[in-house]
């Protein structure tokens, strides 16, 4: 029987990476992402606001780039799986730990320090994934003879699209 262990965030980053290499040579990073929901008070009538925290991790070349572009508040989107586990704390009592081991991540919003204008090279709403490494070639559309670039529908299209 197949299994699904997958884990969709969207939120904002409560402080910056933490970025180490164990002694393998292996980089790991780890953030915390804040997402939050709103709802009514049903005695009160006043919007309440429920806040989660997460715990993520992130590996080899995801763990470099988070490192390098993600930072306090800014709002990220992560896929990735969930991992358990249990330690001791320094008072002996047992605590459990939900992780999200990320295998995806997306920078979302404008550039900081951007002047509000939409590019078209602009990288922020780019993601990163094993399966769309830099190192693979991407295919390239051939120029009309005529010397004009094609139109297409994605012309229109605002670069500031969240997903």
């Amino acid at each position: 029987m197949a299994s699904v262990n997958k884990v969709i965030l969207m939120g904002n980053c409560g402080r910056d990476p933490e970025v180490r290499y164990l002694p393998s040579g292996q980089a790991v990073a780890n953030v915390s992402i804040a997402t939050s929901t709103r709802r009514k008070n049903r005695e009160t009538g006043d919007m309440v606001e429920d806040t989660q925290w997460h715990r993520i991790t992130f590996y080899d070349r995801l763990a470099e780039i988070a490192g390098e572009y993600v930072k306090k508040g800014r709002p990220i989107y992560v896929e990735g799986r969930l991992k358990y586990g249990k330690y001791t704390d320094q008072a002996g009592v047992e605590k459990n730990t939900v992780d999200i081991i990320a295998t995806e991540l997306q920078l979302l919003g404008g550039r900081e320090g951007s002047s509000g204008s939409s590019s078209g090279d602009d990288s922020s709403g780019g993601g990163y994934s094993p399966q769309n490494a830099p190192n693979k070639p991407s295919p390239k559309a051939s120029a009309p003879a005529s010397g004009q670039a094609p139109k297409t529908s994605f012309d229109d299209m605002d670069d500031d699209i969240p997903f």
